[in-house]
């Protein structure tokens, strides 16, 4: 593939010197002798890199410079100047230039540089498009729901990303994202990153109980040589990694007591010691953090830094488990249904009505992540375009499992209902129906204190008082 220069230098003899070795290593080169003549060529045509003396008649290379990093930012450009003039070639580099050569223009390091700075613009193109892929499955749009948490949930990170574009400068503050274990938590983190005013930085994420707790210090602050035993060669850790982005921290409640001193540096100091180092070095980054744990309950017990916790959670995102979202359930269900079976070659799948009420009555424990990897099982096994409930019943184990209650609340049993007053007959949505029922009854039909003691959100209650049929003795509204 030819690749094409945009070549500027008002001495002749050097130009075609140079274009006519260019063009034998395969380039395409087009010739301008002067700043103005490149910029209108600029127009009409895209080339790969610009190659242009500074000392030309009217505006300069530098000037020619600061136009192209406002018109063509991500255009390469390398200077050339007289031995005696490399301060203005430093300069250039510092406005936006790639790099420089020196006249007498020695043309095998000129092809070299050229090959370097196409290198440079692949590898930049090529993240570019994984960002932007990383982009497109990310952001608020990327959270599927329509229930009432989902909708507060939403909300709030929205404002909270409006705030954050009109913030004068970038140094946002830290975010505590709370949930369950397969909430989906860090498809919270993501949103606030993808559709946020660093978007366009890393978004570098680290499970604190993944490794060991004595690697874990190398490899958010990475090492210099000699510093332990495997510290073979010098190492940036990922907080360096995320300059200009985003750190995501998931599970920080794992994190020990020492290096929580050490995040608690990085926070208030932007600032960070590799492991073997004394040099302290300057990061710019977002910290957001999640936790399925109780971090005011460990920092009671002396198992997390009381600063750390007020410093992380400046501001605080609560994600809500999955079974109080009601039928979000089955827009998630749906969505997986038909990703898993675009991946398996399964397009038309769908689940039978039986299908539904049951995911509706299951309480998953894991949250997202359960049904999402359930449903794939489900998918890789399907025989026909329908998913009975019997299939999920073989993936879920259902059969023993109560249908409406996945943590018991405090003094439940007290007066919760017998499941099957005594008759051993009663099918799944029998048991189901004459437990509301009872429930509502006890509380003469207070939806809201019903909820309260079944254990479920006042919208999936009413969602299950009318799929299972039930109204007030009198007919009054509740």
């Amino acid at each position: 593939m030819e690749h094409s220069i945009l070549l500027v230098e008002d001495d002749e003899i050097l130009a075609e010197n140079i274009q006519t070795y260019l063009e034998r290593k395969d380039f395409e080169v087009t010739v301008c002798h002067s700043a103005e003549d490149a910029l209108e060529q600029l127009g009409s045509f895209a080339p790969d890199v610009v190659l242009t003396d500074n000392s030309l008649p009217g505006m300069s290379g530098h000037d020619l410079i600061q136009k192209l990093r406002v018109s063509a930012p991500d255009l390469k450009v390398i200077m050339m100047t007289g031995y005696g003039n490399v301060e203005d070639a430093v300069v250039a580099m510092k406005e936006g230039a790639f790099h420089y050569v020196t006249k007498p223009v020695a043309l095998p390091e000129l092809k070299l540089l050229l090959d370097k700075a196409l290198a440079t613009d692949r590898m930049e193109r090529t993240l570019s498009f994984y960002q932007e892929r990383e982009a497109q499955k990310s952001g608020v749009q990327a959270l599927i729901g329509e229930s009432a948490p989902m909708v507060y949930l939403k909300g709030t990170i929205s404002q909270l990303l409006d705030a954050e574009r009109r913030m004068a400068n970038s140094d946002l503050p830290p975010v505590l994202v709370e949930g369950e274990t397969g909430t989906g938590k860090e498809l919270v983190a993501r949103a606030l990153h993808f559709d946020g005013p660093r978007s366009k930085g890393p978004f570098i994420e680290f499970n604190c109980a993944s490794i060991p707790s004595n690697l874990v210090e190398s490899e958010l602050f990475g090492h210099e040589k000699g510093a332990f035993t495997d510290a073979k060669d010098r190492r940036m850790g990922l907080v360096e990694a995320a300059d200009g982005g985003t750190l995501f921290l998931d599970e920080i409640g794992e994190m020990d007591l020492l290096l929580q001193a050490k995040l608690l540096k990085l926070l208030e100091d932007r600032t960070i010691r590799r492991v073997g180092s004394v040099k302290e070095r300057k990061v710019d980054l977002r910290v957001i953090s999640a936790t399925n744990c109780n971090l005011e309950q460990m920092v009671q017990q002396g198992k997390f830094r009381r600063d750390l916790f007020f410093r992380l959670r400046i501001i605080s995102i609560k994600v809500p488990r999955l079974y109080a979202r009601g039928a979000d359930i089955l827009l998630l269900a749906r969505h997986f249904l038909a990703s898993h079976g675009k991946r398996y070659g399964k397009p038309n799948l769908y689940f039978s009505n039986q299908a539904e009420e049951l995911l509706l009555s299951y309480s998953w424990p894991g949250n997202v992540r359960e049904l999402r990897n359930m449903l794939e099982q489900t998918v890789l096994l399907a025989q026909s375009d329908t998913i009975a409930a019997h299939q999920l019943n073989v993936c879920l184990s259902l059969v023993d499992e109560p249908p409406m209650f996945h943590q018991e609340p405090q003094h439940f049993s007290e007066s919760r209902p017998s499941y099957n007053n005594g008759n051993e007959s009663m099918n799944l949505p029998e048991v189901e129906r004459d437990m509301v029922r009872k429930m509502l009854d006890k509380t003469d039909w207070n939806v809201t204190k019903s909820a309260r003691l079944l254990g479920l959100s006042r919208d999936m209650l009413r969602y299950r008082i009318e799929k299972l049929g039930l109204a007030r003795p009198d007919k009054r509204q509740w």
